[in-house]
Formats: structure tokens, C-alpha cells, sequence
């Protein structure tokens, strides 16, 4: 079985105006439930979680859980909340009572677009956090490099709450080994939190443009030593991976970039540690192997 654990949907009209930036022209298109389908069955991936897309507003929210509703293939979504709005479990119990709703599985604030690499200290914040522990869901972290200090408190001071860490940070893997040093002591710091779970998604387009998997293979080999297989899950990010691959490509990298492991510790990565984090309910019955098994 695989499960992908992070991806995303939009229409660039409705209130995505990060996707204003012209380097981003490849990916202003609408992407649906339909086009999400196709992919699966083209790649052999079984199941996924749709994460939000940077929207930040709760009428995406109503609008993800319904596609959940309405695609068996969808397992779970993780929606946006603002975490230091004050109205974290009002905003999560409107959510459930959604078309869908329960399928909210976790949820997530754009604190990457937040300029100071503390944010995740603020008083505020923290009680948002709480309150998601609260709800019983789970919190993926969308943070920069610099801000891997910051979560690492973050997680030790909310120690009841799961925290999933998107991207594994957003490492600067276009740097090479100058960009792994910055980046190895932060992410160690917050592994060390046993309520921390990563992800190994986003990381071809933290890349230089003529990239390989073998410039994904140091940091990757990180996570793992870190985190253990049991802590790592696989996310193809589409449709933003499309900047540097193809959906099968992503996968096929991954697995590329990968250390040696036994079956079962890649069976982790790829379907088992998302299971268990986000409380999936899998598919009854697997996909056909694609092209990229």
C-alpha cells in the first residue's frame, strides 16, 4: 500500500495569490479530484491527505472536506487554522459539522510567512496549540529552515500534541553540503521530540533546477537516522512538485534517495507512519502497481 501524505488542490482564483509569482506559471492552473484521480492510478498510489494550499480562509476548508467526501482515494484533511486567532476549537467544531467533517484529520498555519523565526514561542500560539491537542488532532508544521528552533520548543512545551513536520523544514538542498550543516543540529533538536513526525515531501523543489536524487540522498539519510522509518512519511506535494517532476518522478526519487531498509521500515515510510499519525481509515483494497513500483 501507499499512501501519499501530502498533497494539495486549487482554483488560482479563488483567493491563491501566492501563485501570483511568475516563477509559479507553470503551476496557475486549476487542479481537481478528477486530475488528483489520474495520478494515483498512474503512479499506484492508494490513498492520500489533502493538505491546505495556502488559501487561508475557512470556505476552503467546507470545500476540501466535501472533495474528501466525494473521493474514496482522499483519507483525511489537514485545513488551515489561524493558530494564534484565538478561536482554534470554535473554528475546528464548525469544521467538523461540515459535509466531510469527519475526515478532518489535522490542521495548519502558514507560519512559513511569518517574518520572525519565533513565532511559534508567542503565548498566543501556544494556546492555539493546545487547543488543537485538545481536538484530538494532529499540526503540520509549514516552517523554514530558520524557524526548526523555534518548533523544537514548540514541541517540547505542547508535548500532548502530534506535531508532523512538512517538508522536513524546507532544508536548502540547492546549497549542497552548506545547506545541509545549517540545517542537520535544527532538525536533530526537534526529532528529538518523540511527538514529532516528518515528512519527506517538497524536498525536489528545494533543489537546484538540474537536480538528482543523489542531491536529495544526504538529507534525506538525516530524516532517517533522526527520525526512524517509523516517524517518516512519504508526500509528493502535487502539485507544486510539477516545478521540478512529474508525480511518478517524485516517488521514484524518493525511493531512490533512500538509505538501505528492510520492507517493512519502507512500508512505514510509504503508507504505515501515516496510517497511524493522522488515524487514516486505508483503502480496502490496494491500488495496481503503476509504473513507479
Amino acid at each position: 500500500m501507499i499512501i501519499d501524505a501530502h498533497h494539495h488542490l486549487w482554483q488560482p482564483d479563488r483567493g491563491y495569490h501566492w501563485l501570483d509569482d511568475p516563477a509559479l506559471a507553470a503551476i496557475r492552473r486549476p487542479f481537481t479530484p478528477a486530475d488528483l484521480t489520474t495520478e494515483l492510478a498512474s503512479a499506484g498510489v492508494d490513498g492520500t491527505v489533502l493538505v491546505e494550499g495556502g488559501r487561508c480562509h475557512p470556505d476552503e476548508a467546507a470545500e476540501f472536506l466535501g472533495h474528501a467526501a466525494d473521493t474514496p482515494a482522499i483519507l483525511g484533511v489537514v485545513a488551515w487554522v489561524d493558530i494564534a486567532g484565538g478561536e482554534v476549537s470554535a473554528t475546528v467544531r464548525r469544521y467538523r459539522h461540515l459535509p466531510g467533517g469527519e475526515l478532518l484529520v489535522g490542521v495548519r498555519s502558514q507560519v512559513q510567512g511569518e517574518a520572525d523565526p519565533d513565532h511559534l514561542d508567542r503565548p498566543d500560539v501556544r494556546r492555539g496549540l493546545a487547543e488543537v491537542a485538545d481536538a484530538g488532532l494532529v499540526f503540520d508544521l509549514v516552517i523554514r529552515a530558520d524557524q526548526l528552533p523555534a518548533a523544537a520548543r514548540a514541541a517540547r512545551a505542547v508535548p500532548q500534541l502530534s506535531f508532523v513536520l512538512d517538508h522536513l523544514g524546507k532544508p536548502r538542498i540547492d546549497r549542497g553540503a552548506a545547506g545541509l550543516a545549517g540545517w542537520r543540529d535544527p532538525l536533530a533538536a526537534l526529532a528529538a521530540s518523540p511527538n514529532v513526525t516528518g515528512k519527506l515531501s517538497g524536498l525536489v523543489t528545494e533543489a537546484a533546477p538540474d537536480w538528482s536524487p543523489a542531491d536529495l540522498s544526504p538529507f534525506v539519510e538525516v530524516a532517517v537516522g533522526e527520525f526512524g522509518p517509523d516517524r517518516l512519511m512519504f508526500g509528493s506535494d502535487w502539485p507544486v512538485c510539477l516545478l521540478r517532476s512529474d508525480y511518478p518522478g517524485v516517488r521514484r526519487a524518493l525511493t531512490a534517495a533512500l538509505p538501505p531498509l528492510s520492507p517493512g521500515d519502507r512500508g512505514e515510510i510509504f503508507a504505515g507512519t501515516a496510517v497511524r499519525t493522522y488515524r487514516l481509515t486505508p483503502p480496502a483494497e490496494p491500488a495496481a502497481p503503476g509504473p513507479a513500483r
